[in-house]
């Protein structure tokens, strides 16, 4: 019941900053003066800290489709101006997956022989909220589109880990798993 109170929080701030970048976006063309916000970039961002992952509502799914698109193309990622005085220390970075920056569950064998290790992530977005990590989303998991979200927020049960060090976890598990059983992947 808790959570379904907490999604319904969270479901209508979404909504409430959605508008209030809508908002933003229609005073800009009223006339001079008024600052001009990267609209887009500010709903990417407010999606992608979702912890219910960065389409969980539908007023997020245009613009993360968008984004999607935009990276996969080489596109910069999208920026948001928080205006005067604005939100320091908040701000979305995407990082592409490699083996040397992936979940240790996303790592796999593949490649000729099946003798690279890889990454089933294209890439990933970390959200900071006032210089700390709030949330992490590992997107076009498996070619598929899909995302996976991690929540670092208040509240958070999720452990911390770093992804520059998943590719040493993932050997080390795969020498021990190969020690009991004569070698191999």
């Amino acid at each position: 019941m808790r959570n379904a109170h907490w999604l319904s929080d969270a479901r209508r701030a979404v909504r409430r900053c959605l508008a209030a970048v809508a908002v933003l976006v229609g005073m800009s063309f009223v006339g001079p003066g008024v600052a001009h916000a990267d609209v887009w970039g500010c709903q990417v961002l407010l999606c992608l800290s979702n912890p219910g992952g960065p389409e969980q509502y539908s007023e997020c799914v245009p613009p993360i489709e968008r984004l999607w698109r935009a990276l996969r193309h080489g596109d910069p990622f999208p920026t948001c101006d928080f205006g005067a005085g604005g939100s320091r220390g908040t701000f979305a970075s995407n990082t592409f997956a490699s083996a040397d920056y992936c979940r240790e569950d996303l790592l796999y064998w593949g490649g000729p022989e099946q003798s690279e290790l890889l990454c089933r992530a294209f890439g990933a977005i970390n959200v900071d909220i006032d210089n700390q990590l709030y949330t992490r989303v590992w997107w076009d998991v498996g070619g598929q589109g899909t995302t996976v979200t991690e929540f670092y927020g208040a509240g958070s049960n999720q452990v911390f880990y770093d992804p520059t060090q998943s590719a040493t976890l993932f050997l080390q598990q795969t020498e021990q798993q190969d020690g009991g059983s004569g070698g191999g992947h």
